[in-house]
């Protein structure tokens, strides 16, 4: 066992002891067996070929302590309204350091066969629902901060959707971490069940107001089910003190479709996981990324897909923009199993680095055994076009407008597939007042 780990078996024993009658709950039993998989893994190294170019000593090394309760302090009304997305979407959902937030939320009337709700209250009044999903599609003992996650899952975002409905206006989930101190760890868990026939977008913003360091160590489980449509945003533009380590799941069945663009803007150390599984034929998945990094921050991106089953199309485009010392690292899987016939698998990644001292390392990863299939990727690597440049600077254009110009032309190819209007202008609003200080951010 890591030195490091042991604090948080010190913590976990406090967390059983707040539970009372819980504790021998189904749910409590899955987060014992993840404690006991976290003191075996430990935090990963470098050594670890998964993490060979993100070094998270920073975080094994300091003391987090879990947020066990729900504490607004630090969050103000205001606050909420300047995130938010107005009367534009059909819900917003607050998580406070992981935890619901009932003054803050407000949620329209839900059309019938439509659950949401935090999954605290899930798991007490819905646990044979949730027992049939939660942790069965995340895999704690290959993760150490899945592990971790899971050991600690408290509350986090709760929607099941009947077979047949749809939720016509997008929700919005606002995740804030907030606090004094810092030095916390919050850990929101968060479970979409889609039946047949169902559709839902879904948009998460990750921000942080806390003056000092703490971890955001966030786990969701999306299930799909057949030809239902998910559309799925996620904006991280937290701390620039915070650690991020985000894991997403996505379980699609026959025919369903899934679109997912994240973005990430802040955080001093950011890691974002999407694994997407076909689990039958027929379906269709789309992943888009877009990082803005500078000074000493590092983004990693990492996706898996898994074409399990045969006439499935995968289709990725992550872009990077690095300035100052930033480090930026993409690594994206494709396996397409011996039965998988007739797959197309696409992935792209491209990296604009706007200073010398910025570095990415690119990892994309074809594991074919089936020889009927369309799979291609590529990766590229470069500065901005000098001539285009000079092309731009012979109109009348000023040489640092010039690079703004053509740096957020980079940028919008992702930004602008943002699915919900609001956000898609929020982003907007961020990457104008960035690229306004002539470079992409200088005091980060």
């Amino acid at each position: 066992m890591q030195p490091q780990s042991q604090q948080y078996l010190v913590e976990f024993d406090r967390l059983e002891k707040s539970l009372n009658g819980m504790a021998s709950s189904a749910v409590h039993m899955i987060r014992r067996e993840a404690i006991a998989r976290f003191s075996e893994l430990g935090f990963p190294t470098t050594k670890h070929e998964e993490w060979r170019f993100t070094n998270v000593a920073p975080v094994a090394r300091t003391p987090f302590e879990p947020v066990l309760q729900y504490d607004a302090q630090g969050v103000t009304a205001e606050l909420v309204d300047h995130y938010s997305l107005g009367d534009s979407v059909g819900g917003l959902l607050v998580f406070i350091n992981g935890h619901w937030s009932k003054e803050y939320s407000r949620l329209s009337s839900l059309p019938g066969g439509v659950m949401i709700e935090s999954l605290a209250s899930a798991m007490r009044t819905k646990g044979e629902l949730v027992n049939g999903h939660l942790s069965r599609y995340v895999r704690f003992a290959e993760h150490s901060f899945a592990a971790l996650n899971t050991a600690f899952m408290q509350d986090g975002l709760f929607i099941h959707l009947s077979d047949g409905t749809t939720l016509e206006e997008p929700l919005h989930v606002l995740y804030i971490a907030a606090g004094s101190t810092g030095g916390f760890m919050a850990s929101p868990r968060n479970l979409v069940v889609m039946g047949k026939n169902s559709r839902l977008s879904l948009a998460e913003t990750y921000v942080g107001v806390a003056q000092a360091p703490y971890l955001t160590n966030a786990v969701s489980e999306v299930v799909v089910g057949e030809d239902s449509i998910l559309e799925h945003d996620k904006l991280q533009i937290e701390s620039n003190q915070a650690y991020h380590v985000g894991l997403t799941v996505i379980h699609q069945d026959g025919r369903s479709n899934v679109t997912s663009n994240a973005i990430s803007l802040g955080g001093q150390l950011v890691r974002n996981e999407v694994t997407v599984v076909f689990a039958a034929e027929g379906s269709e998945s789309t992943l888009n990324g877009l990082s803005v990094a500078t000074g000493k921050q590092l983004v990693d991106n990492h996706t898996t897909i898994d074409h399990a089953h045969p006439k499935c199309a995968s289709h990725e485009l992550y872009k990077s923009i690095l300035d100052g010392n930033a480090r930026g690292v993409f690594n994206g899987k494709i396996y397409v199993r011996p039965d998988a016939q007739q797959t197309d698998a696409r992935q792209t990644n491209k990296t604009l680095l706007l200073s010398d001292d910025a570095v990415v390392n690119t990892k994309p990863q074809l594991e074919i055994f089936a020889d009927d299939v369309k799979c291609t990727h590529g990766a590229t690597v470069g500065q901005l076009d000098e001539e285009q440049v000079f092309y731009m600077r012979s109109r009348g254009i000023g040489e640092q407008a010039a690079r703004d110009l053509l740096t957020y032309a980079f940028a919008s190819d992702v930004a602008g597939r943002v699915h919900i209007a609001p956000l898609r202008e929020q982003l907007d609003a961020l990457l104008h007042a960035r690229l306004r200080e002539g470079r992409i951010v200088k005091d980060i």
